[in-house]
């Protein structure tokens, strides 16, 4: 189109210009013509009432008129001119030398103004200045066109944007809050159901993490495609946010037919989407609303599908669930503890326990693991469990993971100023915060202004964390290694349990999973990988810390198998800084207030562990 427009503007600039003259005189029309043929096409018309006629038939870049007429006059045929073609061009002439009838000519919307007898070097001039005049006014009607067709052009796409999203082409969540509700006032009328599905893509996060963002929105908009795919015609399927997408279904007359969509949904996703040589195979949360079972309105409609889809991804994701009314007093308190850990960290809420690692040789505290806790104005002191959670899925786990290593460097210094020598502090670091593009820095930047030694710091991360991306995780414990500071892998044992990795990643310490000492006395499996996995981590030079140690049996079991250090209850539960300062003796060999008997077991019999185990390790703290 924009060819072919360009191609008739060409061909209409070669034409020669079409000049009417018009005057009651035959010689001068003649007169004009002779004068003006060369190079232009000139019509003749002997009455303003013959011009007007030959306007209604044809354009004329110029007119040329007399102003003194019978009939219609000169002056009065210029705004006619003007009224039927706005970009031609009028020339008044006039036998008067008065310069009275020049400025009417001009008033009227003459260009220019000729008197008799003629001049041919003043027609020429005057001529040429009109045709001039001409070009600038079409040249200046096609601009003006050119922007009107712009400026409905991008209103065209300010609206579309305004309710499709721009890279899946859906409609967005403005869109589709309007069909729900038009939706829901014909149901309500008609007394028939409307469905509201949320699908949401399960660990979307980590393709774009791995894989990079341009390979995230290949995922989306084949989501989208499939999910088009899945809702007949009078239906919608939009894009509600990032890896999110809601349906809406008008057709629908029991539950049953919404359980077949989301089968059909699930079936969808089964094949992999392809991203270049990668196959990735992705599933999908369903939240289910119903109309008017779960609401009388589109935003509580909404809101009870959203509720439906969080308890979908709770339970582990590649599920739908239908709305069910316990579920939004679960959301409701969720948000609240969110509005509550937001005010947290702004309010310094959030506090440092601390619980004992003692080495089980010696008896000695060889340091402390550093553990959050929330003072809630309302609910009191919180344990992580009650709150960690939620911190990994807003995203607030970062600030209060900087908020402990923070803190616990600094106490750890402060205790070792005070005289109770070079205690180790170990401090969890989520897989979220250790993602975070600056962590290398951030842990300098902290040994740095609290002025610990890095070899006091014993970083802890999970399995699941540092396996998510090995290949970038292994460099960046390489990095705090080289620095000074050790690694631990927590909970060993309950995430990939792959033990070939050990020897392959840059850790310090393995600290056996508590699940594993539980049973470790009472069930032979779980005592056979206790002994697995603390001779493997020797063999490969590498310290064994025992998790949840609670009673004599335990400890001393760990003591048979030379493990190296441990923590638990046993010793003491996670306290207050003050606390856990009080059960320490200054000095170099920092030992606790409470003490076990140096006896050991036979390592010949372990039916005798019991009885030669020490006496309970109490804490005075504790």
């Amino acid at each position: 189109m924009k060819e072919a427009t360009r191609f008739m503007s060409v061909e209409t600039s070669k034409r020669r210009p079409a000049i009417l003259i018009i005057d009651d005189d035959e010689q001068v029309r003649n007169l004009l013509k002779e004068i003006l043929g060369d190079g232009n096409d000139c019509a003749l018309a002997g009455s303003a009432e013959d011009a007007l006629a030959l306007l209604s038939a044809e354009s004329f870049n110029l007119v040329i008129s007399d102003i003194n007429m019978g009939g219609i006059s000169g002056l009065e045929l210029v705004p006619r001119v003007l009224e039927k073609t706005p970009d031609t061009v009028v020339v008044m002439i006039s036998g008067q030398q008065t310069i009275d009838y020049a400025i009417e000519s001009m008033r009227a919307g003459a260009f220019d103004y000729i008197t008799k007898p003629l001049d041919i070097r003043q027609i020429h001039a005057a001529v040429r200045r009109a045709l001039e005049h001409h070009e600038l006014l079409r040249e200046k009607r096609r601009h003006e066109n050119h922007l009107e067709d712009l400026v409905k052009e991008r209103t065209a796409e300010v609206e579309h944007l305004a309710y499709y999203d721009r890279l899946t082409d859906l409609p967005n969540r403005v869109l589709f809050a309007d069909r729900c509700a038009q939706a829901l006032a014909i149901a309500r009328r008609n007394q028939h159901q409307v469905g509201v599905l949320l699908v949401s893509l399960d660990r979307f996060k980590k393709i774009n993490d791995t894989l990079g963002h341009d390979a995230g929105d290949v995922v989306l908009t084949e989501a989208a495609a499939r999910l088009r795919n899945c809702v007949g015609e009078g239906d919608t399927a939009a894009r509600s946010d990032g890896d999110e997408f809601a349906l809406l279904l008008t057709q629908v007359s029991e539950a049953g037919d919404l359980a077949d969509i989301s089968l059909s949904i699930t079936e969808a996703f089964k094949p992999p989407f392809q991203l270049g040589r990668q196959e990735v195979y992705v599933t999908v949360s369903i939240g289910i609303g119903v109309f008017p079972l779960n609401g009388a309105d589109h935003s509580t409609i909404l809101r009870n599908a959203g509720a439906a889809l969080y308890r979908a991804k709770k339970q582990g994701g590649n599920n739908c669930q239908f709305y069910a009314a316990d579920m939004n007093a679960q959301s409701l308190k969720r948000l609240a503890l969110e509005t509550s850990m937001r005010r947290a960290i702004e309010n310094d809420e959030f506090i440092t326990y601390y619980q004992p690692v003692v080495n089980l040789a010696s008896g000695e505290v060889a340091g402390a693991e550093a553990l959050v806790r929330w003072c809630h104005p309302e609910f009191g002191v919180l344990p992580p469990a009650k709150f960690i959670g939620l911190a990994e899925d807003t995203g607030m786990i970062v600030d209060i993971g900087n908020f402990v290593l923070r803190t616990a460097c600094a106490q750890t210094r402060a205790w070792q100023d005070r005289g109770f020598g070079r205690l180790r502090i170990a401090v969890n670091v989520s897989a979220r915060h250790f993602q975070q593009a600056n962590f290398f820095e951030r842990v300098v930047q902290t040994l740095t202004e609290t002025r610990l030694d890095p070899v006091c710091l014993e970083l802890e991360l999970t399995e699941t964390s540092i396996m998510e991306n090995p290949e970038a995780a292994a460099e960046l414990l390489t990095e705090i290694r080289d620095l000074g500071a050790r690694v631990a892998i927590d909970d060993f044992g309950t995430g990939y349990s792959s033990l070939s990795y050990l020897k392959r990643l840059p850790i310090d310490t393995v600290k056996l999973d508590r699940s594993f000492v539980k049973g470790a006395t009472s069930h032979p499996d779980d005592a056979a990988l206790v002994m697995a996995i603390i001779t493997l981590a020797h063999n490969l030079g590498l310290k064994v810390i025992a998790e949840g140690v609670e009673t004599d049996e335990q400890m001393n079991f760990l003591r048979l198998l030379r493990c190296d250090e441990a923590q638990g209850y046993l010793f003491s539960k996670p306290v207050p800084a003050g606390v856990f300062e009080s059960t320490l003796t200054p000095g170099p060999q920092r030992k606790l207030s409470f003490r076990a008997r140096s006896s050991r077991p036979d390592l010949n019999d372990y039916s005798n562990v019991v009885s030669l185990a020490s006496k309970p390790i109490r804490s005075s703290g504790g």
